[in-house]
C-alpha cells in the first residue's frame, strides 16, 4: 500500500491504481497534493457508498448518469356498488323484487316483500298485495274456487317439504344456520289437507309447478348452498308478505272465515324473518361478487315459480 500512496501529487482515483477492486471496501479516498505542499493541504475527503458500485470515483460524483425516470401511477377505479349492497345480500334481493313487480307496470301477488329491511312497512304490503291478489293481469277478479285452492296448498307442500328436508338433512354448514327457524310450512299445511280430506275434497298429486320447482331446488342445493339459500329466503318471505293477504281472501270467498294452520305460527313471524335475515347477510359476507350476483339472478327465478304455483288458485 505504500507504493500507492506515492502517487499522492497527482488526484487519482484509487480504484484505477489498485490492481484488484477490493470486495469489502466502503470509504473511498480523495487525496490532493498533501506530500509536497502541507500549507495548502485539503482535507480528506470522505464519502460513504456501496463497495459494489465499481464505477464510482473518489471525490467526485457521476454527472453522467440520466436522470430518474418518474413513473406515472395507475389511476385507481372503484367499482359502483349495486342497490342496497351496503345493508346486505337481502336488501339486494329487494331491490330485484322491486324491479319484477313493476315490470311493465305489472305487479304479482307471489312476489315478496316489498317493505324495508328492518320490515317497517310491512302493513303498507299487505295493503298492497291485497288490491294485487283481487285482480290478475288482465284486471279480473279473483274467483278461487276449493279445488284450485287445494291444488295449490298441494304444490306449496312439496315446495315446503324440499326446502326444509334439504336443510335439515345436508352437511353443508351454511344450511346448519337455518334450521328450526320457526317458518316451517309443511307440518301445517298436512293438517289443513287433512282438514280438506274430511270435507270431502280430493287431495290431488302435486302439479307441474310444485314439481318442476322442487326438483330444481333438489338439483341447486347439491350445485352451490349461495344459490340455493336464495331461494330459500325467497319462498318464505313470499309466504308472509304476500301468503297471508292470499289467505284472508280464500278464507272470506270460500271457507267461511277459516283460519288455516298453514297461517299460524307458534310467535312473531315478523321477527323469524328477520333472524333469518341477519344470518343470510352474515353468510353474504363472505360470498364473492359473481356468487351474488348469481343469488340474483335465481332470486329472479323464485318469483317466476312461485307465481306459477299462487296462479293455481284461479286457473280452475
Amino acid at each position: 500500500m505504500s507504493s500507492l500512496w506515492s502517487l499522492a501529487p497527482c488526484k487519482i482515483t484509487l480504484w484505477e491504481h489498485y490492481p484488484v477492486q477490493p470486495s469489502r471496501l466502503s470509504l473511498k479516498l480523495a487525496i490532493s497534493n498533501a506530500s509536497e505542499n502541507k500549507n495548502h493541504s485539503l482535507p480528506l475527503k470522505l464519502c460513504c457508498c456501496d463497495s459494489s458500485d465499481s464505477t464510482a470515483v473518489i471525490g467526485s460524483t457521476n454527472n453522467n448518469s440520466a436522470p430518474p425516470v418518474m413513473r406515472k401511477k395507475k389511476r385507481v377505479r372503484y367499482r359502483r356498488e349495486y342497490p342496497g349492497e351496503s345493508k346486505g345480500i337481502t336488501e339486494e334481493m329487494r331491490f330485484v323484487a322491486m324491479r319484477l313487480r313493476n315490470l311493465k307496470g305489472k305487479k304479482y301477488p307471489s312476489s315478496p316483500h316489498n317493505s324495508n329491511s328492518d320490515c317497517e312497512d310491512s302493513s303498507n304490503d299487505d295493503v298492497e298485495h291485497e288490491q294485487e291478489v283481487k285482480q290478475d293481469n288482465d284486471g279480473e277478479t279473483w274467483k278461487p274456487s276449493m279445488d284450485a285452492f287445494v291444488k295449490y296448498l298441494v304444490d306449496s307442500q312439496l315446495v315446503f317439504n324440499t326446502i326444509e328436508r334439504i336443510v335439515d338433512d345436508s352437511n353443508d354448514v351454511a344450511y346448519a344456520y337455518f334450521r328450526k327457524t320457526g317458518l316451517e310450512r309443511s307440518e301445517g299445511i298436512s293438517r289443513d289437507l287433512e282438514w280438506f280430506s274430511e270435507q270431502g275434497i280430493i287431495i290431488p298429486e302435486p302439479s307441474t309447478p310444485g314439481v318442476s320447482y322442487a326438483k330444481y331446488l333438489e338439483e341447486l342445493a347439491e350445485k352451490s348452498a349461495p344459490l340455493f339459500l336464495s331461494h330459500f329466503y325467497n319462498i318464505y318471505f313470499s309466504h308472509v308478505a304476500g301468503g297471508q293477504v292470499i289467505e284472508r281472501q280464500v278464507s272470506e270467498k270460500i271457507l267461511d272465515g277459516r283460519k288455516l294452520e298453514v297461517y299460524r305460527w307458534e310467535g312473531d313471524p315478523e321477527e323469524m324473518l328477520k333472524d333469518v335475515r341477519e344470518k343470510l347477510n352474515m353468510l353474504g359476507e363472505h360470498w364473492t361478487r359473481d356468487e351474488k350476483n348469481k343469488s340474483l339472478k335465481e332470486a329472479a327465478k323464485s318469483f317466476k315459480f312461485l307465481g306459477q304455483i299462487v296462479r293455481l288458485i284461479i286457473l280452475l
